[in-house]
C-alpha cells in the first residue's frame, strides 16, 4: 500500500505535545500516511493572516482531502473568526460526528452504560457568524437553518445509524420557541425518518434533552441536532463519560474530512507534558477508518483500551491517583500494540473508506429543481433606533405614514408588543421593530412600495436601521408573530 498524504497541523497550547504523541503511535502501528505539516492558529493570526490560515495551506487541505488537526487558539477580541468554523464551512464539512463512550470501571463515571453518538450539523445555525450592532444598546446574531442543510445532516445521521447497527435516532430542537428555524429542522427530521422504518425515532426539546443526557445518557443511541446545541451537548456528553479529554471528532464533507479531539488548546497546562492525548488518538482512529486503514485503526484502538484496563492514566482520569505524562501514555499504548483488552469488548473495524458523498442529498443550488412555491410579499418589518419617543408617540406617527398600501400592525421591543395597548411594565431598549402589513390582502405590494414607505419614515425624522421583508409561502406565514401580537 502506498502512503496516503494527509495534512497535519500541530496546533496551539497542548496541541504539539498530543500531536507528537499520537503520530508516534501511528508510526509504530504501521499507519501508511505521509504527513504534510502546516501552521495554523494563533501565531498565523498574529502574523497578520486574519483567517488563521495561509493560501498555501488551503492548497494542501484541498489536495490531500484529509486534515488531522491539533487544537488551536482563536485570539479573543478583534475581528478574528474561529478557524475551526471557517474550515468546516469553507470545505463543506457538514457532519460533525462525536462518539461518547464510558470506559467503566477503569475510568470513573456515574454512567457506566453510556454509548451514544452525537451528529452535529456543522455549517449553519448561529455559527454562520453573521452579527451586527444595530443601535448603541442592541446587537444581533442571525440564526440560519436551511432545508438542504437540514436534509443532509439528518440523512447522514440515519445512514450512520444504519451502517453502524444503531437502533434509534433522536432529534433535539427548540421549535416550541423558534418555530420557523428549529421548526424546519424538526420538520425535515420527520420527513426523512419515514424513509427509515427500521430505525426508531424520537424528538426532545433541547433543554429537557440536555437534562436527559446528563441524567440518563444510556437511553440515547444516535442524536442529531443543529450546530450550537450539538457543540454544547457533545462537550457535556464527553465530560460525563469521565473526561472531555477522551473524545475524538470527525468532520465529514462530500470532498474533504477533518479529524481532531473535541477539546481546546488548554494553554494553562501547555508545555508541562501532562495532557491526555486520548481525544486526538480517537480522532486518529476515525481518520484511519476513513482512509481505508481499518486494520491499523483496530490495532491502535484495542491497544488503547488495554492501556486503560492496565491502569495507565493521565492526570485528568487518575483523579489524584498515580498518573503518567503525555508521551509516557503514548509509549504505554505502543507497548500494547497487537494486544486486546480483556474486560472491554475488542473492536474490529471494516476496511472501508467513509465518504461524505455516500450520504449526499442536496445538489448545488443551480442544479436543484425550482421549488413549486408561490412567494408573496406580505409587508415589512422596519427597525428603528429611538431613545426619545414613547411607544404611543412612535405608533401614532407611523400610522400616519403607513397608508396607502400598508397598515401598522404592531410595534415590538425585544420581540414583545409595546404598541398598540402595550404595558408600562415592559422594559424597553432603543431598538424598535415596527411591523407594516399590506392594508388589503387582495392587492399586491412591492419593494417599490416599501422604498416609498421608508422615504416617508426618513422624512418624518425617524431613523430606520434595517428592514426585513415579510412573505407568505403558498399562503402560509413565512415570519413569526410578535410576542403578544
Amino acid at each position: 500500500m502506498e502512503k496516503r498524504a494527509i495534512t497535519v497541523a500541530r496546533g496551539d497550547g497542548i496541541g504539539p505535545e498530543i500531536m507528537d504523541a499520537t503520530l508516534k503511535i501511528l508510526t509504530q502501528a504501521g499507519a501508511m500516511i505521509e504527513p504534510e505539516f502546516i501552521d495554523i492558529g494563533e501565531k498565523v493570526y498574529l502574523a497578520g493572516h486574519s483567517s488563521g490560515i495561509t493560501d498555501d495551506d488551503w492548497e494542501s487541505l484541498r489536495r490531500t482531502k484529509v486534515f488531522f488537526k491539533g487544537p488551536i487558539t482563536t485570539p479573543q477580541g478583534g475581528g478574528y473568526k474561529s478557524l475551526n468554523v471557517t474550515i468546516r464551512k469553507t470545505l463543506g464539512l457538514y457532519a460533525n460526528v462525536r462518539p461518547n463512550v464510558s470506559y467503566a470501571p477503569f475510568v470513573q463515571t456515574k454512567h457506566p452504560d453510556m454509548d451514544m453518538v452525537i451528529i452535529r450539523e456543522n455549517e449553519e445555525d448561529l455559527y454562520a457568524g453573521i452579527e451586527h450592532q444595530h443601535t448603541p444598546e442592541v446587537v444581533q446574531c442571525l440564526k440560519l437553518i436551511t432545508r438542504p442543510g437540514s436534509e443532509k445532516i439528518v440523512r447522514y445521521a440515519f445512514e450512520y445509524a444504519r451502517k453502524n447497527n444503531r437502533k434509534k435516532v433522536t432529534c433535539f430542537t427548540k421549535d416550541n420557541i423558534m418555530k420557523l428555524t428549529d421548526g424546519l429542522f424538526h420538520k425535515v427530521f420527520k420527513e426523512v425518518a419515514q424513509e427509515y422504518p427500521d430505525i426508531e425515532t424520537e424528538h426532545w426539546i433541547i433543554d429537557i434533552g440536555m437534562a436527559k443526557i446528563a441524567d440518563s445518557p444510556q437511553d440515547f443511541d444516535v442524536i442529531v441536532m443543529p450546530n450550537l446545541y450539538g457543540d454544547i451537548a457533545s462537550d457535556v456528553a464527553a465530560q460525563i463519560t469521565g473526561s472531555v479529554g477522551l473524545a475524538g471528532s470527525a468532520n465529514i464533507g462530500d470532498h474533504v474530512a477533518m479529524f481532531e479531539a473535541i477539546h481546546g488548546s488548554a494553554p494553562d497546562i501547555a508545555g508541562k507534558g501532562i495532557a491526555n492525548p486520548s481525544g486526538l488518538i480517537n480522532g486518529a482512529i476515525m481518520m484511519l477508518v476513513h482512509i481505508g486503514q481499518a486494520d491499523v485503526a483496530t490495532k491502535i484502538h484495542n491497544a488503547w483500551l488495554k492501556t486503560l484496563e492496565d491502569g495507565v492514566h493521565t492526570g485528568d482520569i487518575a483523579k489524584g491517583g498515580k498518573s503518567v505524562g503525555t508521551m509516557e501514555f503514548a509509549e504505554a499504548v505502543i507497548e500494547r500494540l497487537g494486544q486486546k483488552p480483556s474486560t472491554f469488548s475488542p473492536v474490529e473495524y471494516k476496511n472501508e473508506e467513509t465518504k461524505g458523498a455516500a450520504f449526499k442529498l442536496a445538489p448545488q443550488v443551480k442544479d436543484r429543481p425550482k421549488p413549486d412555491v408561490v412567494q408573496e410579499l406580505d409587508g415589512v418589518d422596519v427597525f428603528l433606533l429611538n431613545n426619545e419617543w414613547t411607544p404611543n408617540e412612535i405608533g401614532k406617527k407611523l400610522e400616519e405614514l403607513a397608508s396607502p398600501q400598508f397598515s401598522l400592525a404592531v410595534i415590538t421591543n425585544r420581540g414583545v408588543k409595546v404598541y398598540p395597548d402595550g404595558f408600562p411594565e415592559t422594559f424597553t431598549v432603543d431598538h424598535w421593530r415596527c411591523r407594516f402589513q399590506k392594508a388589503n390582502q387582495e392587492e399586491t405590494v412591492t419593494n417599490q412600495h416599501i422604498i416609498q414607505l421608508l422615504e416617508r419614515v426618513e422624512e418624518a425624522g425617524l431613523q430606520f436601521i434595517k428592514t426585513e421583508n415579510l412573505y407568505r409561502f403558498n399562503g402560509e406565514l413565512g415570519y413569526s408573530l410578535g410576542q403578544g401580537q
